[in-house]
């Protein structure tokens, strides 16, 4: 059936295109350009991942499992989450496997956020937290991150002063995409602070839980009972295994949070695909490959930090993530151009791609500062330091 050539839908989301990782990816392909833009891997993950699955597809894991996830896996996360944090969640009642950490932050949204409800939103902030919360219907509240030589901070009393009686969510994100900013023990102190005494939600979006450098520990909600009670927690295989790919997934939540979670997670994907939960649970009995990721990936961020020192780039702090944010204003020209404009020039004229720090803003606040993916083969790291340096 034909539309009639007037037809013009209303748009939940007039304002959303095509986002700037594709765009830049795309250009980056056209290009022939080192592609340090968009947040993936270009190496594989761990054969014995992809002979686990094998193992599940032959094995004749085909079919649904059930929504929640497959009782396998749930009780891998559950012993790898107390593992880590002493956090002892129920594999029944508060841990469901989604399909990739997004699919689990608009579940959240629209299971939490009901319309009117103000959501606090940390700039910069990954782009899918904006569209979920509109979709649900609730109100935007931004608080922007604060930048000194020390690096990315969160003004928590900024964030204080902007609880309403409207207020029903905090979005966090440590490590923090993009700026590779980890929560500290000061930080979860003055959070705990501010939700004291509220019925606020918090939305803990932790999928680089395991890329936190020189020796700090990753501040995860579900350390602190305090914080737990209120958290929505969510990580990803994708991201910890080099299989992003695959979006899978996880959420915890105290089980009333859960049961609500759960309610909008049966209708929009009910469920996660068998063999690779399958194939999950049984990589996930050896801890080694995610308590080894931190050193492998300063590994690499070092390789690239130390690459660039000599650069006319500025390089602010990484604590975390597989990120890293340069400062291109002492580059001669560049200063005058914006983010976006430079991260085009940079792709075409130089072969890197680069994502603008403004892409994360609502406001595209402009502070000539560009994001690099440094989760690649370290010859071609080497290769994008030698292009860069050249500058």
């Amino acid at each position: 059936m034909m539309l009639r050539p007037n037809f013009v839908p209303s748009s939940k989301l007039p304002h959303v295109g095509t986002t700037i990782f594709s765009s830049m990816s795309a250009l980056a392909s056209a290009k022939g350009a080192i592609n340090l833009g968009q947040g993936f891997p270009d190496f594989d993950c761990d054969p014995a991942l992809h002979e686990a699955v094998t193992a599940a597809m032959k094995g004749g894991h085909n079919q649904y499992p059930p929504m929640l996830g497959v009782p396998s896996l749930r009780a891998t996360i559950k012993d790898k989450v107390f593992r880590l944090y002493g956090q002892g969640y129920d594999q029944d009642t508060e841990i469901t496997v989604t399909a990739g950490a997004t699919q689990g932050i608009l579940t959240s949204m629209l299971a939490f956020v009901h319309a009117g409800d103000e959501v606090i939103v940390i700039e910069p902030a990954y782009d899918s937290y904006v569209p979920s919360i509109q979709l649900a219907g609730g109100i935007l509240v931004f608080v922007a991150m604060e930048l000194d030589a020390a690096g990315f901070s969160i003004p928590w009393d900024q964030v204080m002063a902007s609880i309403t009686p409207k207020t029903r969510m905090i979005v966090l994100n440590s490590p923090h995409n993009p700026t590779g900013f980890v929560l500290t023990e000061r930080d979860i102190t003055a959070l705990t602070d501010i939700v004291s005494n509220t019925s606020i939600i918090i939305l803990s979006d932790e999928v680089y839980e395991h890329m936190v450098y020189d020796g700090q520990r990753h501040e995860s909600l579900s350390r602190y009972p305090a914080l737990a009670e209120r958290s929505v927690i969510i990580s990803s295989f994708g991201k910890t295994f080099h299989v992003t790919g695959w979006k899978v997934g996880y959420v915890l939540a105290p089980s009333a949070l859960m049961a609500e979670f759960r309610k909008v997670h049966q209708f929009n994907v009910f469920t996660v695909n068998t063999p690779m939960q399958i194939g999950l649970a049984e990589y996930l009995r050896n801890p080694q490959p995610y308590l080894s990721l931190p050193d492998f990936y300063q590994a690499k961020r070092d390789l690239f930090r130390e690459g660039l020192a000599n650069s006319r780039f500025r390089l602010l702090p990484a604590a975390g993530t597989y990120f890293q944010c340069v400062d291109y204003s002492n580059i001669a020209g560049a200063s005058q151009l914006t983010e976006l404009a430079f991260a085009e020039w940079l792709t075409s004229e130089i072969g890197v791609a680069a994502i603008p720090l403004s892409a994360f803003y609502q406001s595209k606040t402009e502070a000539q500062i560009v994001r690099f993916c440094f989760a690649k083969h370290d010859v071609t790291l080497n290769t994008a330091i030698e292009r860069l340096c050249s500058l």
